[in-house]
């Protein structure tokens, strides 16, 4: 099988964009609504979305399951209290799981949480709780920055973190670190925000001692990682000033990245510098970056041509398209082996 670790649902009919607009337009005054029964989204509708565009182009691309997820610049943490965020979290996971149960064979979710500045992340549990219990979701988007670019939450080391972390250990699931929308005017929210968010997610685990306190919590790092294989060696350099164990023993048993990076010698690097058992096959195909390289004349996004083209054996893209994403997403294994996949 080929799994797509990194799937959003980027393309959810504009009645859901509308009711967002008129929930946000409220937030001094949320008795004028919108209720969430006022949004009403028919499964012809949902097929339509997918058949159209996520499904059609999975089938081109050769992909067969994708991990789907809300929309991550749409989770929009930073707007309203965590009430808002809790009641958009439930419509839009709510939504995810709808398209998993009308194509089971090629989607499965992954949980949005109702973060939100300031916020205690234990406020999160019960909807995790729900996403994993009643959904089958397999994963979790945990954001490293409610705040939307100005950072105002603690490190991912830091203890008030540890509730989630708990939960993720219980049920055997790991989190993809993704920041959604920036509203800070220096940082670009895809090109900018979205990257320095996978390195500063990944220093922050290196200058900590994290997984000695969860030694089977794993977390995805998007976006090929942001920076952190092309300054592999910068990492490697730091590590060993703070006295740190070698990165393969201090982080590579629970940090993992994705393959969401659109050039050939990008590819080439990660594959080269990250150990193959540590990269998961992903395309966040129809996200940030949906044109046509005039340079191949294929589009950007199109990650399995790269993988493909890597210097590397069928065994290792056998562990990149699938083997680790079953390794690293245990409730998505035994979803599939209940099918006799």
């Amino acid at each position: 099988m080929i799994i797509d670790c990194h799937g959003h649902y980027t393309t959810a009919p504009q009645a859901l964009e509308d009711w967002r607009k008129r929930q946000v337009a409220n937030l001094a005054t949320p008795e004028l609504g919108p209720k969430v029964s006022e949004l009403q989204i028919s499964d012809d509708e949902l097929r339509e979305t997918i058949e159209s565009n996520q499904l059609k182009l999975m089938k081109q691309r050769g992909s067969d399951l994708t991990i789907f997820s809300p929309r991550a610049s749409f989770m929009a943490h930073h707007i309203g209290d965590f009430n808002t965020s809790a009641t958009w979290a439930a419509i839009c996971n709510e939504l995810c799981f709808r398209v998993s149960e009308l194509f089971p064979e090629h989607f499965i979710g992954a949980a949005m949480l109702p973060q939100s500045p300031g916020v205690d992340p234990a406020s999160c549990i019960p909807e995790l709780e729900k996403c994993v219990k009643d959904y089958g979701f397999v994963g979790l988007n945990l954001n490293p920055d409610p705040s939307g670019g100005h950072w105002t939450s603690p490190p991912l080391s830091d203890k008030q973190w540890y509730p989630i972390y708990e939960k993720m250990v219980e049920y055997d699931i790991p989190a993809m670190i993704h920041v959604s929308t920036s509203c800070n005017c220096a940082f670009h929210t895809t090109g900018a925000h979205y990257l320095n968010a996978d390195t500063t997610a990944f220093m922050q685990c290196l200058t900590s001692d994290l997984f000695k306190d969860f030694p089977t919590l794993k977390f995805v790092i998007p976006h090929g990682g942001g920076a952190v294989p092309y300054h592999w060696g910068r990492f490697r350099g730091l590590a060993q000033e703070m006295k740190k164990p070698l990165l393969k023993d201090h982080l590579l048993n629970n940090i993992f990245f994705d393959t969401c990076v659109y050039h050939q010698p990008g590819i080439d690097l990660l594959t080269r510098v990250i150990p193959v058992e540590n990269v998961l096959f992903a395309s966040e195909m129809i996200g940030a970056v949906r044109g046509i390289d005039p340079e191949t004349g294929h589009y950007y996004d199109d990650t399995k041509r790269y993988i493909e083209a890597a210097n590397i054996s069928a065994e290792e893209r056998h562990l990149i398209y699938e083997g680790n994403a079953r390794r690293v997403y245990p409730r998505l294994d035994a979803a599939l082996k209940a099918k006799d996949k």
